[in-house]
């Protein structure tokens, strides 16, 4: 998610509990076979699969787990038929959310989806009604523990594609455009730099900050149900929260 704590996120992902570990499996299961689907079953040739299968092997996720998925997205197995559905919609107070699925039921994610945000004064929007207020962008994250020169690492990376580099409290994200990733996450693995994560996401063009409490516990609850829910892949928002 790009417009609020994506650390926290990742921080949550690493430590998950054997009865989540299947939902988070699942997902990652379900964005490889999106992957493989749309660009066929070689990782050195299709990179949104590498990343894909990047993110499983990061989350410990077994390799006969990822072979089955990558052959349900090329055809080789046929147990089931996933499709990728990005849903727009709004939070309380209007806060922008895209919310991206893998499904094998579309109205059973649809009508899921639509309850989330309702319950907590959201809606479903139109086709267009809000991507139109982010950017894709590669985006990286990596630990200040692993940085030991940051204007050395600054300048290196800027040479290798980085756009933006922006220092938080638990380390730096970086981003850049997304014909410059493969190379930008090229060159840090070169470095035997750790990255928490490396993902072409939404970015927000503005932020909006939420200080009213009442939006914020509200907010929280949208996301907290949307990683439960098996069919959510990923999502993105402008609240700063």
């Amino acid at each position: 998610m790009s417009g609020h704590s994506k650390w926290s996120t990742i921080k949550r992902a690493k430590a998950v509990t054997d009865q989540r570990r299947g939902n988070l499996f699942t997902k990652l299961s379900n964005n490889i076979t999106i992957a493989a689907k749309q660009g066929g079953g070689d990782p050195d040739m299709n990179f949104k699969l590498r990343l894909a299968m990047d993110k499983a092997k990061a989350a410990n996720m077994p390799n006969d787990n990822i072979e089955r998925a990558v052959k349900r997205g090329t055809g080789e197995l046929k147990d089931m038929v996933l499709e990728e559905i990005v849903y727009e919609g709004f939070g309380p107070s209007g806060l922008a959310l895209i919310i991206i699925t893998t499904t094998d039921n579309k109205n059973r994610t649809a009508s899921s989806v639509r309850a989330t945000l309702t319950k907590y004064d959201g809606n479903l929007g139109n086709s267009g009604s809000v991507m139109w207020m982010f950017d894709q962008k590669g985006v990286i994250r990596i630990l200040k523990e692993h940085i030991k020169n940051k204007d050395e690492f600054e300048l290196n990376i800027i040479d290798h594609g980085a756009e933006d580099i922006e220092e938080e409290e638990e380390g730096f994200t970086v981003t850049c455009q997304v014909a410059e990733f493969k190379k930008l996450k090229d060159y840090i693995e070169s470095q035997a730099i750790p990255m928490e994560s490396a993902e072409i996401e939404l970015v927000p063009k503005d932020k909006v900050v939420v200080t009213d409490e009442k939006i914020k516990n509200k907010m929280e609850k949208i996301f907290e149900e949307l990683e439960e829910n098996d069919d959510v892949s990923n999502y993105y928002t402008n609240a700063d929260i």
